[in-house]
């Protein structure tokens, strides 16, 4: 029997929203979060996609995440804006949040909106879409609880805090980059872990510090660091810019939703956007990049069968087929999903040939 199985985007996105309906999110907000959840399978990181829609639900039952949020702006100046999240879903605060920076760096050229009391917003690479989208240039972060230990260090002291960059170009697909600060994200260990698979030595260890394949074991330990001290160091950086800066949570004030699940996570997140527009120009700047890309992809590779690919370009080659082909998803998460709809009683989608 094959570990995994095949459901079609729109029938994802209709069980995605049916389920957070009976959440009592509104038929808005819903269909915004199973856009970003299907968005991360049909880029292909699934380990942010629907795979953390179980978690989502938990919190959303047990009045950790709020289903009608008060976002509201709470301080800034010019085109800077700190927003309060009132323990909202993340995605629903994230999008809010760029939608913002977008039309405050329409107005000044350069934007950034800080967010606290918000919780985990899935992958940072959606929220950049969303300003090249709009034809201008994004970073996008987020802190979270103490995961990753420094080499060498017996605690961790600070988050995997992943960013996002963002860039519109003309090859119909923009450039994102997406980057957590350990070696891999959290997710990857949890679809290890969902898959039965083993993950690397390297990855994680186990709470007493001890390097472990062990998918689990590495997802209840530490995670560690990217490049070692460079990524331990930007991840303090992250944790900056969206805790320390916004008047929010930051370090051991951050609550991991799987560790505390009943518990607000206090998450903060930070979106800075430009606006090409004023600095040459939309349209110089869109025939500078694809100079630019074009360069990148006409780099030799020592193996002629390797292909030079741009940040985003498998991404958007994957959402291509996955759109054909339907989502995959492990058997367990299936299973999973089918208890939940049991219980908010609604209908789990057909699974189609892989």
């Amino acid at each position: 029997m094959t570990e995994s199985v095949r459901i079609k985007v729109e029938d994802a996105r209709t069980f995605i929203t049916d389920i957070l309906g009976k959440l009592d999110l509104h038929l808005a907000d819903a269909r915004a979060v199973a856009d970003d959840l299907v968005t991360s399978n049909l880029w292909g990181v699934d380990s942010h996609g629907i795979l953390r829609l179980p978690i989502y639900v938990e919190r959303l039952l047990n009045g950790a995440v709020k289903s009608h949020p008060e976002i509201k702006t709470v301080g800034g100046r010019g085109g800077f804006e700190v927003m309060d999240g009132d323990s909202g879903l993340g995605f629903i605060v994230g999008r809010r949040a760029m939608d913002r920076a977008i039309a405050l760096a329409d107005e000044h050229g350069v934007a950034a909106v800080n967010v606290r009391n918000s919780n985990h917003f899935g992958a940072a690479g959606l929220y950049v879409k969303q300003a090249t989208d709009a034809g201008m240039i994004a970073l996008s972060m987020t802190n979270v609880g103490p995961n990753l230990v420094v080499p060498g260090g017996a605690k961790p002291i600070t988050g995997n805090n992943p960013i996002a960059f963002g860039a519109p170009t003309p090859l119909g697909f923009p450039l994102i980059l997406d980057i957590s600060m350990s070696s891999v994200a959290g997710g990857k260990l949890l679809l290890a872990k969902e898959k039965g698979e083993k993950i690397p030595f390297g990855w994680a260890t186990d709470k007493q510090g001890k390097p472990t394949d062990d998918p689990a074991t590495g997802f209840d330990g530490f995670l560690l660091p990217l490049g070692g001290h460079k990524g331990f160091g930007l991840s303090l950086m992250v944790d900056i810019l969206c805790g320390v800066v916004s008047g929010g949570a930051f370090q051991f004030d951050l609550k991991s939703m799987y560790a505390f699940p009943e518990d607000p996570s206090g998450t903060g997140h930070l979106m800075l956007v430009i606006d090409p527009d004023a600095f040459l120009g939309k349209s110089a700047f869109l025939d500078r990049m694809g100079t630019f890309c074009a360069t990148i992809k006409a780099s030799p590779m020592w193996d002629d069968t390797a292909r030079m690919l741009i940040p985003g370009e498998l991404e958007h080659e994957r959402w291509q087929q996955r759109l054909t082909d339907g989502l995959p998803l492990p058997r367990s998460l299936l299973a999973d999903l089918t208890d939940i709809a049991a219980r908010l009683e609604v209908a789990v989608p057909g699974t189609v040939a892989a």
